[in-house]
């Protein structure tokens, strides 16, 4: 069974959207994509960035919803097991380099992030 980590970003108070999103597309992503060499059981990575404007504010208007996030991460894994696979050295250091960067560029305390697992519709 497929597993995905969903990560809800919530950027640092002191960076603008547009710094945000650039630094998480130009920096974070290429960190992202170099680290995989120590963490194969990340089998895909994808953010996906807040639109922001009319259409997404109705959206939330019309479901009573609260401020977007910045934007989403999603990781996908073969299975709940392949999660902890990486306890190499290799694999340990490049973890702490991610969480570092990650704390660069998000305000970590005000996003979320859990695992699910996909059910397709349609």
């Amino acid at each position: 069974m497929a597993v995905k980590l969903v990560f809800c970003c919530r950027r640092r108070p002191e960076l603008s959207l547009e710094e945000f999103h650039q630094s998480w597309l130009n920096d974070h992503g290429p960190l992202v994509r170099k680290c995989r060499e120590h963490l194969p059981q990340m089998k895909r990575y994808v953010q996906s960035h807040l639109i922001e404007g009319p259409a997404s504010d109705g959206f939330r208007a019309s479901r009573g919803s609260g401020e977007p996030y910045d934007g989403i991460t999603e990781v996908w894994f073969d299975s709940l097991e392949a999660i902890g696979a990486g306890s190499s050295a290799e694999a340990i250091a490049a973890g702490k380099q991610l969480l570092a960067d990650e704390q660069r560029i998000l305000d970590l305390p005000n996003c979320s992030v859990f695992l699910t697992v996909e059910h397709e519709i349609f």
